[in-house]
Parts: C-alpha cells; sequence; structure tokens
C-alpha cells in the first residue's frame, strides 16, 4: 500500500475573517468570544465585538497579575455589555513561574519607555489566553474570537505582533475538531493591531466605550500612578485628542 503524505494547510486569519461573515447572515446570527482584560484595548474591541455579534461571550484571567483592579473591571464591563455569559478564568500556575513584574517578580518600572523588552513582560501569557479562550469559543460554537493586541502604541510584548498572531491562529485551528472535520475555523480578530493608541481612543468614544470603567496602571491601585508605561501611553492617547483621561490619578 503506497504511504500517503498530508501537510496541514496554514490557515490565514485574514481569509478566515472574509469568508466566516462572508454570508448574508444577520447580526442575530454571529456568536463572538472577547478576552476582556479590563483595560483600555479590550474594552474597546469588546465594543467594537457587539457591534458585529448578537452574541457575545466574554472571558478574562486572573493570572496572579498585582494590578488586581482591572478583574473588577473587567467583570463590570461584561455586564454592561450584556455578554451572554462571563469566564473568570484562575491560572496560579503563571505567578508560580514567576518572569514578570507583573506577577510580583521584581518592582514595575517607572522610568517609562527606553527601549527592550520591558519587565512587565508576561512570558506566554498571549498563547496561554488565546489557546483557553480558543477552546471555550469552538464549544460556544463562536467564529470569532476578538482580542486587543496592539503593535503600535505599546510595550514591545513579542505576543502582540501580526506575525505571532496568524502563526497562533493558524495552529490552533489545526488542532480544532471543528476545522479538521468541516472546515469552519475560528478567525482571532485584533483590530487594533495597526492603530495608534490615540486613534483607539478617539474609535473607541465613537463606540461608546465608558473609558471611566476602565483601568491601565500597572500599580492596581484606586488612582493610578501616572508614571508606568501603560498609564504613560494612556493619558498621552487622551491628551492628544485634548481631552483628559476620565480615570484617576495620584497627585503629581
Amino acid at each position: 500500500m503506497r504511504a500517503v503524505s498530508v501537510l496541514p494547510r496554514i490557515v490565514d486569519p485574514q481569509r478566515l475573517r472574509e469568508e466566516t461573515f462572508r454570508s448574508d447572515k444577520t447580526k442575530k446570527d454571529k456568536t463572538g468570544v472577547v478576552l476582556l482584560s479590563g483595560g483600555l484595548d479590550s474594552a474597546t474591541v469588546a465594543w467594537f465585538a457587539r457591534t458585529e455579534c448578537d452574541k457575545l461571550y466574554a472571558m478574562t484571567f486572573d493570572y496572579g497579575q498585582t494590578h488586581r483592579r482591572e478583574i473588577q473591571c473587567a467583570l463590570e464591563l461584561g455586564a454592561l455589555l450584556k455578554v451572554k455569559a462571563h469566564r473568570l478564568i484562575e491560572l496560579p500556575f503563571m505567578r508560580l513561574t514567576g518572569g514578570s513584574s507583573l506577577v510580583g517578580d521584581g518592582s514595575i518600572p517607572k522610568e517609562g519607555l527606553t527601549g527592550g523588552i520591558p519587565s512587565t513582560w508576561v512570558p506566554q501569557r498571549n498563547s496561554i489566553f488565546l489557546a483557553i479562550a480558543f477552546s471555550w469559543a469552538e464549544v460556544v460554537g463562536a467564529d470569532r474570537l476578538y482580542a486587543g493586541m496592539n503593535s503600535v502604541d505599546y510595550s514591545g510584548y513579542p505576543d502582540c505582533r501580526p506575525e505571532f498572531i496568524k502563526a497562533v491562529n493558524s495552529a490552533l485551528n489545526l488542532a480544532s475538531k471543528r476545522f479538521v472535520e468541516t472546515g469552519r475555523g475560528i478567525a482571532i480578530v485584533t483590530p487594533l493591531m495597526n492603530l495608534s493608541k490615540k486613534r483607539i481612543v478617539s474609535w473607541g468614544l465613537e463606540l461608546g466605550v465608558p473609558y471611566q470603567k476602565t483601568t491601565s496602571c500597572y500599580s492596581g491601585e484606586e488612582e493610578a500612578c501616572g508614571s508606568c508605561d501603560s498609564c504613560l501611553i494612556r493619558r498621552k492617547a487622551f491628551r492628544g485628542l485634548g481631552l483628559e483621561d476620565p480615570i484617576r490619578y495620584k497627585e503629581e
């Protein structure tokens, strides 16, 4: 018997995105899962996802992050969005493995962006988040998994780049029962990937995102520190639009 070699086909997330919504489905036929951290980017993506999907699910992760206020913000945002279900997933092993100041391994840098990958990078965080959310997306019959990765105004994290999203989207579909049996994949949608933070805020305001209910500060206190990378990028975006950020900051 002659051996047959079957090579896995590479899945292009952009093509999946186009094919998934090429039909004349109405909004109420569309289902999506959104990664909702409680931050500015994820809230913007969630409000965008709501315009595309009638059935929207949210997933938030508790991985031992020092900035735990974002979890409560995420839950409140999910309630405002009236998501069909909101899963809070606990990942205690990420704190045990360490490797990031966001899980208590060292102090949060306050000197601003200085080049290189900062200590706030959590090793393989997005790889883990996407894999778990993708599995839930397959269970609930979603066609899209929305995420807030951005490669313009960000801290240089390697798992926020478009080439990473393309590769992981292909790999996850190749491991999907639905994709193998039907050829119908799930597209990871990252609408903020190539937008500046200023443009993201502008778009979010158009969508009606309640930014006063989000948090971005790595310190995780009631008032944002105003000096970590995330605060600096966020405040610069609002000020670039001639606006003041609606969250509270410590007195300078």
